[in-house]
């Protein structure tokens, strides 16, 4: 096993380019399904409320676990510790799992792409993290070479 400074070792240069883009896509999915919750439900009173819908409603549970995959990106990502430099296509491997192959992945795509539509900086980003995924493990709709 060979250690690395995430920071700066090459070997999590594709993982540090993945959580900004998650990140940001996170955040305008969750605005998304606040809109989504708000139109049916009427407006979140406080972000107290908001946090607590988010914690614990059903509307909002498919964000949850790529939620908790940005807090292991980060654990990885801002360690001050040397880590094992497996653990940056581990944690990409398990993203596409995640946003791909999955009941959460499948909304994860179909909320991305409507959004994309009338959004080309999601458009981008969802293009642009399938690249960074595409070298730990197939993709739908392409075939193995």
């Amino acid at each position: 096993m060979t250690v690395g400074n995430p920071a700066s070792d090459p070997a999590f240069a594709p993982l540090r380019d993945f959580r900004p883009l998650l990140l940001k896509a996170h955040k305008i999915l969750m605005d998304a399904e606040k809109d989504r919750y708000e139109a049916s439900h009427g407006a979140i009173a406080t972000k107290g409320d908001y946090l607590r819908l988010v914690l614990s409603h059903e509307q909002f549970s498919w964000l949850r676990p790529i939620s908790q995959l940005i807090v292991q990106i980060d654990e990885v990502l801002m360690s001050k510790q040397p880590q094992p430099v497996e653990r940056g296509p581990e944690l990409l491997n398990q993203a596409r799992h995640l946003l791909h192959d999955t009941e959460i992945g499948q909304v994860f795509q179909d909320r991305t792409q409507t959004l994309a539509r009338s959004n080309p900086e999601m458009a981008a980003m969802a293009q642009r993290m399938d690249e960074l995924m595409q070298p730990y493990g197939p993709q739908p709709g392409n075939s193995p070479t």
